[in-house]
């Protein structure tokens, strides 16, 4: 992105009142940040959804002058800053209708064409937690995986820790901006992680952890990966705010079932009961569900094999599901550029021929 243009996201990202969904529609309707704090107020107020509330702080002078100082933070300090339109930005959050039009990134670490899951659950997690976590990562190591988590006490801690035991990347979801750490304990723990891969977050670099900061850090969380993974939770918790969110999402969502008296596996045991999330026993468990254990080229190799022959648009939404797994019927017809009936049509033809399979929440993967 140029520097100009994201100067402006910048501005638009900090106009109070906004937002991320409310951003989207305003550079949808006018073709770029830029555009939308040039273009009349008006002209704004007559998008669907939007109104004069809305874009009552838009133009306010402050959100440039500190989008200049942020600017000049992100250039100094080796910050990317991934735009929602961008090819950098990570490809499954950028399917998520609230996720944020910029999110920073510091360090070197890349997420595209790898496994990515997230891990998360209470703060006072028990040696059964731990321990669970612990091996659970650790028998996960041959699939090389991408572990995301919050970086906070708890659950989120012992993945990163066990992350980088294994050797793996492993990425925490901030809830503040750079320069603060929350919480302060786990400074020593930063340049580990950097070694291993890095930290993502949408709050600029000066802005302070704020109990809302941690909800809204958790869509981040559950967006970015393909399954998000409960450990432990209590009947009330952030991890059980993050399930529904990755819920929402249609992602995967698997919890670690505990003993009915145990306070840390109440939330757990809810969501295995109320079908929120699959049961997870082993690291087994998820490899199957994910189809881990299947080579990307398998597919394409078994259509040789039995001579299946794919026309063009066929053969498009089939490497399309090949290359990004389980997709939605609505993200296959826009990436692949065909109508949702043509693409409703061709997906049953190639179930026909057995390369690909529904699967529930109108998603397809390829077989």
């Amino acid at each position: 992105m140029l520097e100009e243009e994201l100067l402006y996201v910048l501005a638009l990202q900090r106009a109070k009142g906004i937002g991320d969904i409310n951003a989207k529609k305003l550079i949808s309707y006018c073709g770029s940040a830029k555009n939308v704090l040039k273009e009349k107020r008006k002209n704004l107020e007559k998008i669907n959804g939007i109104g004069s509330f809305t874009i009552q702080n838009l133009f306010d002078p402050a959100c440039l002058i500190e989008a200049e100082k942020e600017l000049k933070y992100i250039q100094s300090n080796t910050i990317e800053a991934l735009y929602f339109e961008d090819v950098n930005y990570p490809s499954k959050l950028k399917h998520c209708i609230d996720g944020p039009i910029l999110l920073f990134k510091e360090g070197n670490f890349n997420l595209e064409n790898k496994p990515l899951i997230s891990i998360v659950g209470t703060r006072n997690i028990t040696s059964y937690g731990r321990d669970f976590c612990e091996k659970f990562i650790s028998d996960l190591k041959e699939y090389n995986p991408i572990i995301v988590s919050g970086f906070a006490y708890g659950v989120d801690i012992c993945a990163h820790k066990a992350a980088i035991k294994n050797n793996l990347t492993t990425v925490g979801v901030l809830a503040h901006g750079f320069e603060e750490i929350y919480p302060k304990s786990h400074k020593k723990y930063i340049t580990e992680v950097h070694k291993n891969g890095g930290f993502f977050t949408d709050f600029w670099h000066n802005d302070v952890p704020q109990r809302e900061n941690f909800l809204k850090r958790n869509r981040i969380v559950a967006g970015i990966s393909e399954a998000t993974i409960i450990i432990e939770s209590a009947d009330k918790g952030g991890s059980l705010v993050t399930a529904d969110i990755a819920n929402s999402y249609s992602r995967d969502v698997f919890a670690v079932p505990g003993r009915v008296t145990d306070n840390f596996s109440k939330g757990c045991n809810d969501l295995i009961k109320r079908n929120k999330a699959a049961i997870l026993t082993s690291a087994t468990d998820l490899v199957e569900m994910l189809n881990w254990n299947l080579v990307k080229s398998e597919p394409k190799v078994i259509q040789k094999q039995l001579f299946v022959e794919l026309n063009e648009d066929e053969q498009l939404i089939y490497d399309f599901l090949v290359d990004e797994g389980k997709q939605l019927l609505d993200i296959i017809s826009l990436t692949c550029q065909l109508p949702i009936h043509i693409t409703t049509t061709i997906l049953f033809n190639l179930e026909m021929k057995g390369v690909v399979k529904p699967l529930p929440g109108k998603q397809f993967e390829a077989i």
